[in-house]
């Protein structure tokens, strides 16, 4: 197929996903135009699923480029990421690059830096908050001007980008956390899990999401900013909670009574219905925000994700309300 036909990257994929479509149902495959990923459990079980694809690929005399091909690696480079079994990091590579880069001098230049930087979100604790600002500049009415605190925020991305944590692999048979909090500049969450590593227990950062507030949501009070982002987590993230037990783990202790409310705003009612799918499985817990370090401090410019972090340390037994 030529290079710059429109639609080949799609027509590409389409024809690739007929080649292999029992493989690609039972989750050992993954394709993404031409990046062929094989995971298995075993080097025999890999070897035979190796077999298994290249088979496939020479039945319809499809070439592969050997020096492109890395085979029995523990962990890969793919779209931007360094991807292992146990955790996904970010291609430091990549950071680089972006990093050598001057501070930028143009509305352009600012939207490539913030346009590489969302990419990389899901590592970056408080990516919404510490951006606000910066966004602001490059709307079209803006004028172009780095004060000292875009400078700052602009210096606080590029420091995450250089330490961003490595993110685990969720594992869908084990109970899912999220943090949430909210504040006048943003909401935030975070998905953690409790894993095995090592032979320990270990609790850890899956993704990371947040937002800026917008205009109507600024005049909210504090009881309705945290159950907003308990439900725009929900919605933002589905999949995870979705069919299994899981816990939220909060610093506004009036969140718990989200969904008993007697007589609820039309807020509160909207949210109480959209959420509502998840009354029986969803445990909510309170912790108090000096400790709650690991969503809290997010949404206020959070601390540095050192291994002193709380947000890396199991969840101690707090009071809990099954809904």
């Amino acid at each position: 197929m030529p290079f710059g036909i429109k639609n080949a990257p799609s027509h590409y994929q389409r024809m690739i996903n007929t080649i292999v479509p029992t493989e690609l149902s039972k989750g050992w495959l993954i394709i993404y135009i031409d990046y062929i990923i094989i995971c298995s459990d075993s080097w025999s079980l890999h070897l035979e699923s190796l077999e298994r694809v290249l088979h496939k690929v020479s039945e319809v005399k499809m070439k592969i480029s050997l020096k492109k091909c890395n085979f029995g690696f523990e962990e890969l480079k793919a779209l931007g990421h360094v991807v292992s079994g146990l955790s996904l990091g970010i291609d430091k590579n990549n950071v680089a690059a972006v990093l050598l880069k001057p501070m930028p001098q143009s509305k352009k230049e600012m939207m490539s830096f913030l346009g590489f930087s969302s990419y990389c979100r899901q590592h970056l604790k408080d990516f919404a908050i510490l951006a606000k600002s910066l966004y602001r500049i490059c709307d079209q009415q803006a004028v172009f001007e780095m004060t000292q605190e875009k400078i700052k925020a602009h210096e606080k991305i590029k420091k995450a980008l250089t330490e961003p944590p490595l993110l685990l692999m969720p594992d869908w048979n084990i109970p899912f956390k999220f943090y949430i909090d909210a504040c006048g500049d943003g909401l935030v969450a975070a998905l953690h899990q409790v894993q095995i590593i090592d032979d320990k227990p270990t609790e850890g950062p899956v993704c990371y999401i947040s937002r800026q507030i917008k205009p109507t949501e600024a005049r909210y009070c504090a009881i309705q900013m945290e159950c907003l982002c308990l439900v725009w987590e929900l919605e933002k993230l589905p999949y995870y909670p979705d069919g299994s037990v899981f816990e939220v783990i909060t610093d506004c202790n009036a969140v718990k009574s989200i969904l008993n409310m007697k007589t609820p705003n039309r807020h509160m009612l909207r949210w109480q219905i959209a959420i509502q799918e998840y009354r029986g499985n969803m445990t909510i817990a309170h912790k108090a925000g000096n400790i709650h370090k690991n969503a809290d401090g997010l949404s206020r410019w959070a601390l540095a994700n050192t291994p002193d972090n709380p947000a890396y340390v199991t969840l101690e037994a707090e009071p809990q309300i099954p809904i």
